[in-house]
């Protein structure tokens, strides 16, 4: 079985001495895993987290971890080095697909917004980071719905997000559950908590890049 396509390369995690298990963010199938042989052993065009390339994933049985040969033609990392916190957003970002997507299912709007994502926070947009979480929890299930009221559907007074339908409510519909609901606008840490749902409804654990980032 062969599979190739285009990708970001989101984690790398030493399985010898040199080689490592990988996983590539690709256009044509969601997130792929396999094995990338030699890949902490070479010093000349050594593959990094954050580098942009061509993939391709084989192995003889689908079943099968696969080999991975991977051709990088852009590194994004290398542009957020003098930047710490933008390099842990990039670094949230890819953690969380690691976390929550499965493998092997497209996400063509996601993973466009992820190029995108890497793109901006080179130029310092990071509310870009908010806009990219935004998306994924829509690609997930969680479509934040901001147009009216989840209550009466007023479209005026929409101060309040319901933590259940993720949808918005006005200030009268609100009085009765102030204590219950999200203050708008959306930010940093109203995503922060859909996100915590998700990852405990999956069985698993924030990831630590994502708590590093300071909201905004």
């Amino acid at each position: 079985m062969k599979l190739e396509s285009q990708g970001i390369l989101i984690s790398l995690i030493p399985f010898n001495e040199r080689d490592a298990v990988a996983r590539v963010f690709t256009r044509d199938y969601g997130v792929l895993v396999g094995m990338l042989r030699g890949a902490l052993g070479v010093k000349k065009n050594r593959p990094l987290v954050g580098q942009f390339g061509n993939v391709v994933w084989g192995a003889r049985l689908d079943s099968q971890l696969g080999i991975f040969h991977w051709e990088s033609e852009k590194n994004y990392a290398a542009n957020l080095m003098n930047n710490a916190d933008l390099l842990i957003m990039m670094n949230s970002a890819f953690s969380l697909l690691d976390v929550l997507l499965p493998e092997r299912e497209e996400y063509q709007i996601l993973y466009n917004k992820t190029l995108l994502l890497l793109n901006e926070l080179f130029e310092k947009k990071s509310v870009a980071y908010l806009n990219w979480e935004i998306t994924l929890l829509r690609e997930l299930g969680y479509a934040l719905d901001l147009s009216h009221c989840s209550g009466c559907g007023v479209t005026e007074n929409l101060n309040y997000l319901s933590p259940r339908t993720a949808r918005a409510v006005c200030d009268k519909c609100a009085a009765p559950y102030i204590d219950k609901l999200y203050t708008l606008p959306v930010n940093l840490n109203i995503t922060l908590r859909f996100l915590e749902n998700i990852c405990m409804q999956q069985g698993g654990k924030m990831p630590i890049m994502r708590t590093m980032i300071k909201n905004i």
